[in-house]
């Protein structure tokens, strides 16, 4: 296969840039397994810069789920369920222009998560975004950039949530490692803890599991460390954010507002560990500033960030009150074309991420770009006549559109299957799970059938919207990937007439090479245009333009 370096123009998939001559509210909600989190920031553009107007935080538990089946129960669901419509009359009230949900852990484990979250969008006609554990690591470390200064030194962050913990390398520029553990402060107090005060034996496999499950995360971050680095730790979530209060009412006699840049030492946390184990719930709930629903959680979340302090011999922990839901701010900004300072990079997260993973399985990006751009071109000329997708389906388009091909990795036969499957379980780097799967079925029906119910990766989709999308993109794919047949850039450009009056639309075809009369990706055309002609009630003529040569 050929290898290309081809970047694609920004244009093809940024946002278009959002006037910056007005302040904005925006609102991001996070849909964690213990709590959900809700910031509204004012975003000043000129700076650029946002400041948090309001927060709003509930203790739900999604993440006690069903011990039998996994599932979200029904309590848990209407619990969150109302912090939501909360957090939607709190964004309302201040005059939100947009409200951005993401969902983690809890949902992205539970069998009956994606009907949870349509229940959501029906019922509050709220759109939660489920993203995957990398993922979350990403928005974490946005969160804390924009909070922080890191100086060009690397730092891990460490992010202790209810049902996972994440941990990230960088210096400020562009992440080392992004990993999500499947060890949080729920789901290890639910699944390892039945003796209170915890018994030794339960103590000493939690300590043994919590180490096991870290070994993996934390060896392949060192072996992002140069020697000699002086690695700085920072913490963010509300274990640690706890923590590190406890210790400074006992050791100082009041906790400093805000938070942020405070520390805990390796040695004081040990103390804090050692004291719990000791502790009933109830003996726990006495402790100055630790509320009921965290002392149920608290040892197991600080035995995790002090296995992981253990591991990465760091002496001690500064806290960071931005994290997740402030790293979905920093990124509509990225994307909204508001940023452009150190974390400019960020912005183009997602075509670097799609292009390393064309590399990866070895796709020829040369014939990639060019049924990317015949996609895109497909896309632009039929917008407003044949559809009415905006950019962020055009994105999508483009990303399945460069990685097609890559099921032949697996093998020839069948590989729009096999290019579904790798797509799904690639690292797409800021999507969501179902702008991925949405990428991952425009991929699997560029060729042989067409989209239908039957199919597993279609019935994956479960919103409407992106089936949709799948159904009306797919055919512009179809046709991208004819019109490059013999992968070797026979048309140079393409040029469509819409004939309404007819139900018609050719489409006029300019060869790169005057004598190449282009006769197998005409034949290829006809045989791929059926799908089109189907799904928009129109005929689709292919007609490749007469070129004049003039003689010298």
């Amino acid at each position: 296969m050929v290898k290309s370096t081809y970047t694609p123009p920004e244009t093809l998939v940024n946002l278009p840039a959002l006037p910056s001559d007005r302040d904005r509210i925006l609102a991001a909600i996070d849909v964690g397994t213990n709590s959900i989190h809700m910031v509204v920031v004012r975003i000043q553009p000129l700076l650029p810069a946002f400041t948090i107007i309001a927060r709003e935080k509930t203790t739900v538990r999604l993440g006690d789920r069903c011990k039998q089946t996994g599932r979200l129960t029904p309590e848990a669901m209407l619990r969150a369920t109302d912090a939501l419509k909360r957090c939607q009359e709190i964004a309302k009230s201040l005059n939100a222009e947009q409200t951005i949900a993401v969902a983690t852990s809890a949902v992205r484990e539970a069998p009956n998560g994606q009907e949870f979250l349509q229940q959501i969008e029906a019922d509050l006609g709220l759109w939660i975004n489920l993203i995957s554990g990398v993922e979350e690591a990403r928005r974490i470390y946005l969160g804390v950039l924009s909070g922080m200064q890191f100086n060009d030194q690397p730092h891990v962050i460490i992010d202790i949530g209810g049902g996972s913990t994440e941990l990230i390398l960088g210096d400020g520029h562009e992440p080392q490692t992004l990993s999500s553990t499947k060890i949080g402060a729920v789901r290890l107090t639910s699944e390892l803890i039945t003796t209170d005060p915890i018994s030794n034996a339960e103590f000493q496999y939690l300590q043994a599991y919590i180490r096991g499950m870290l070994e993996r995360p934390v060896e392949e971050l060192q072996t992002q460390l140069k020697l000699g680095d002086k690695l700085r730790m920072i913490g963010t979530s509300g274990t640690i954010e706890t923590l590190v209060s406890l210790n400074a009412r006992e050791k100082f006699g009041t906790v400093p507002t805000p938070l942020n840049g405070c520390q805990i030492t390796q040695k004081d946390l040990r103390e804090w560990v050692n004291r719990f184990r000791k502790l009933s719930y109830v003996d726990r709930l006495l402790i100055p500033g630790l509320n009921d629903r965290r002392a149920e959680i608290i040892l197991a979340g600080a035995m995790i960030l002090l296995e992981a302090m253990t591991l990465l011999n760091v002496e001690a922990l500064e806290i960071c009150e931005r994290s997740l839901r402030e790293g979905v701010v920093v990124d509509w900004m990225l994307a909204h074309g508001l940023i452009e300072d150190r974390l400019r990079y960020q912005s183009s997260v997602r075509q670097r991420s799609v292009l390393k993973n064309a590399q990866k399985y070895q796709v020829n990006l040369e014939h990639s770009q060019r049924v990317a751009q015949f996609a895109l071109d497909l896309f632009d000329q039929t917008r407003g006549l044949l559809h009415s997708w905006d950019t962020d389906a055009r994105e999508l388009l483009w990303a399945a559109a460069i990685l097609h091909n890559c099921g032949h990795h697996v093998n020839h036969a069948s590989h729009h299957k096999h290019s579904y499957y790798l797509i799904r379980q690639a690292e797409l780097l800021g999507y969501t799970e179902i702008e991925i799967e949405t990428i991952a079925n425009l991929a699997r029906y560029h060729r042989k059938s067409s989209p239908k119910k039957r199919h597993d990766s279609y019935r994956n989709l479960t919103s409407k919207k992106h089936r949709r999308i799948v159904e009306q993109l797919s055919p512009l794919l179809r046709l991208a990937v004819a019109l490059d047949r013999r992968q070797i850039g026979a048309i140079a450009e393409i040029q469509c007439d819409y004939l309404p009056n007819l139900q018609e639309m050719r489409l006029l075809l300019q060869a790169t090479e005057p004598s190449d009369d282009c006769a197998l990706e005409l034949w290829s055309l006809d045989y791929k245009k059926s799908s089109f002609e189907s799904e928009f009630a129109i005929k689709l003529v292919p007609i490749l333009k007469a070129v004049s040569v003039k003689s010298s």
